[in-house]
């Protein structure tokens, strides 16, 4: 033990810093019982004699990424065996892999006692539903352990799963930890689950609390922890919590396999949790190879995070009475004081419960300060899925794509997704994996295919969204007060490509917009990264009301079609966007009787790198449904693909700058087509004109 070490963790403040606070039911209950310390009975079985308390991981002024680094010299190499050889190929990789997985067990997580009674699940209830015009189907599910052998202890898992009801196959399914209708819903956002349905996959949970409680002392004698011990302690190597919700969702695993009729394709099941669900998510998929897909958000320490990153939550935050419980007993040998140990001396670190995922797709979820609690150290995961990057390249897929130093590779953007099989994403919010699922879907369907959903769905219900991101909200406010203002003869509305077209902060495009709409005095009221719900949302809220412009023209849906390539004719994103621009034009109608809409088809798009003509079936299917909405004269339909792209839907030379959004080029090909219809609904342009001025991204002037 290095003197440097010992120093470094005497001046540490004690706090106790638990991820989301667990349901009463799994608070209730006795900490000790008749004198007994589970916790000190733990340290008593390692020798340990004092731990070490944990830093505030909630204070960001004790931590300074400059010195965050300290054990940098003890990170354990992911592709070098115990006995020095290197893993240059992959047939090497199972004989490291299982090395790996054997100090996890042995050191973190701890192992699975080889004498877990076997679960027999019952379907309680079957209830028919739908989602947003899809027909589903419900299956409540009990999972009764066998407590023959030590009938004091009960344990029964609780889970829930919907499929579409009419899918041409079985479909893939993620299952949430936990399943808290409140955990990254906002009201008027589009639920995870009505997102998982619309892509052709089911949806489920489990409840973690009916598997193992989420507590130490004599919990850990109660569950199937305590069942599988027959109330005994457990012993130093034995599983904590986070493998026994991980064992819960492998029997749930075990359902599908025997029950064909579930329609769930048990080589599709995916898990997904956020916060300790998180840990579990990720523990679950690194132990449980069944697991075809992982989405783990805000996991912190002991689920992505580097325990060697000292910055926030480490690990004598979890070898405390808090979180101990998650965890092997011989974790807390790592916290111990006296005799002291560190982060530093665990024979593993996360990047390696990460490759333990490879090559199955696993996709990290972070926030941002303040909403995403300093505790997480999104830093520390990035980190550690650099780490891991080059096991999924040794395997044939894509980690990162960083550099592959995990100590100067710069964090993306928030909002960027990079990476392959192993990818990262910050979304805007907090502690939630909610802002992340859209791109969570678009992602793993490059991965994971799911059957077409049938012809005969029922209509599609269009509501408007709000978009919550603070950017957002000012620039909606900057767009009602242009609105105020008046003087607006023509309004256009859509999202990015339209809005660069006429913004501030795109100068080019800007000068181009005058050039060729100057006195007819237009406005500009797109916003980036709208989808149909939310240009929906901003006109019944405010940014068209008192206008009265003479025409309208729009152009949206992109944002609904992202970049998966098409599933054919029954492709939803074909009948949400259709219902979605004619909820648009019935707001148009009701608060602009008067104008006359020219509505634009939705333009080409080469941006998925390899695949530039993927997604062109479903926008020409999308175009067709559209030019059926004109009739000539109150809506008026132009389509100028055939100029943007050649037959094949490739884009021609400069007229995008990104295989999407329009360059001046591009630009100019629209003004073209737009002008001859505003002469003719308008006359030609004024020498003067009185529309609002120009605004722009707020980001771009903070």
């Amino acid at each position: 033990m290095s003197t440097r070490r010992m120093h470094m963790h005497a001046s540490l403040v004690v706090v106790i810093a638990l991820g989301t606070v667990a349901p009463l039911a799994a608070r209730q209950g006795a900490s000790a019982q008749d004198g007994y310390d589970d916790h000190r009975h733990m340290m008593d079985q390692l020798g340990i004699k004092r731990l070490r308390p944990g830093a505030n991981p909630n204070n960001q002024g004790i931590f300074d990424e400059a010195t965050a680094n300290p054990y940098a010299d003890s990170m354990p190499d992911v592709l070098t065996m115990r006995d020095g050889t290197k893993v240059t190929s992959a047939a090497q990789w199972p004989k490291r892999r299982a090395e790996i997985l054997e100090d996890f067990e042995r050191e973190v997580y701890g192992r699975i006692p080889a004498n877990v009674p076997k679960v027999t699940w019952d379907v309680t209830e079957t209830t028919e539903g739908d989602s947003e015009g899809i027909a589903t189907v419900t299956k409540t599910l009990v999972g009764h352990v066998d407590n023959s052998a030590y009938p004091d202890i009960t344990v029964d898992i609780q889970a829930k799963f919907t499929v579409p009801a009419e899918a041409a196959a079985a479909v893939p399914i993620m299952i949430e930890f936990g399943g808290f209708g409140w955990f990254g819903r906002r009201s008027g956002q589009r639920s995870w689950q009505q997102q998982a349905i619309a892509q052709g996959w089911g949806y489920g949970s489990i409840t973690p609390n009916s598997i193992q409680p989420d507590r130490g002392g004599m919990n850990l004698r109660r569950g199937i922890i305590g069942l599988a011990n027959k109330g005994e302690p457990r012993k130093p190597d034995q599983w904590g919590a986070l493998r026994a919700w991980g064992w819960g969702v492998s029997r749930l695993i075990d359902f599908f396999e025997a029950n064909p009729g579930a329609k769930v394709d048990p080589k599709k099941v995916g898990i997904e949790g956020v916060s300790r669900y998180g840990k579990a998510a990720l523990v679950t998929a690194a132990f449980d190879e069944r697991v075809a897909v992982a989405f783990v958000a805000s996991s912190g320490e002991g689920g992505a995070k580097l325990h060697r990153h000292i910055f926030g939550e480490a690990v004598e935050n979890l070898t405390g009475r808090g979180g101990y419980h998650w965890m092997a007993g011989n974790f807390l040998k790592y916290g111990a004081a006296d005799p002291c140990m560190t982060a530093a001396d665990l024979p593993v670190d996360s990047h390696e419960l990460i490759a333990l995922c490879a090559p199955r797709p696993c996709f990290i979820s972070y926030g941002v300060l303040p909403g995403d609690p300093p505790w997480v150290d999104a830093h520390g995961s990035f980190m550690a899925g650099v780490l891991a990057s080059p096991v999924y390249e040794l395997l044939g897929k894509e980690g990162f794509g960083t550099a592959g130093n995990y100590l100067t590779d710069p964090m993306p953007p928030v909002g960027t997704l990079i990476g392959g099989e192993l990818a990262w994403r910050q979304h805007g919010g907090g502690h939630t994996a909610g802002p992340n699922w859209p791109a969570f879907f678009e992602w793993v369907s490059q991965y994971i295919k799911a059957p077409p959903l049938p012809a005969s769905r029922a209509p599609v219900s269009i509501r408007p969204i709000a978009r919550i991101d603070r950017n957002s909200q000012i620039a909606h406010a900057q767009l009602l007060e242009k609105a105020r203002q008046g003087r607006i003869d023509v309004y256009f509305e859509g999202d990015s490509i339209m809005r660069r077209w006429g913004a501030l902060d795109y100068p080019e495009l800007l000068a181009n917009w005058k050039e060729n709409f100057f006195g007819w005095n237009a406005a500009d009221f797109a916003w980036g990264g709208d989808t149909v719900q939310n240009i929906l949302w901003r006109l019944e809220n405010g940014e068209l009301d008192d206008v009265h412009p003479k025409v309208i023209v729009l152009q949206a849906g992109t944002n609904n079609i992202g970049k998966r390539p098409s599933r054919g004719d029954n492709d939803p994103r074909i009948a949400e966007v259709t219902a979605g621009i004619e909820a648009i034009l019935d707001v148009f109608r009701a608060k602009a009787p008067e104008a006359t809409i020219i509505l634009t088809g939705i333009f080409p798009r080469n941006d998925n790198a390899g695949d530039p003509t993927g997604v062109m079936p479903v926008i020409d299917s999308i175009n067709e449904n559209l030019a059926g909405l004109a009739d000539g004269k109150k809506i008026r339909y132009i389509h100028i693909n055939d100029k943007l792209a050649d037959a094949d839907g490739k884009l021609r030379e400069g007229m995008t700058v990104d295989g999407l959004h329009l360059a001046r080029k591009g630009c100019q090909v629209w003004a073209d087509a737009l002008k001859p219809i505003l002469t003719e609904l308008l006359g030609p342009p004024a020498d003067e004109d009185h529309a609002p001025p120009p605004t722009g991204d707020p980001s771009a002037v903070r």
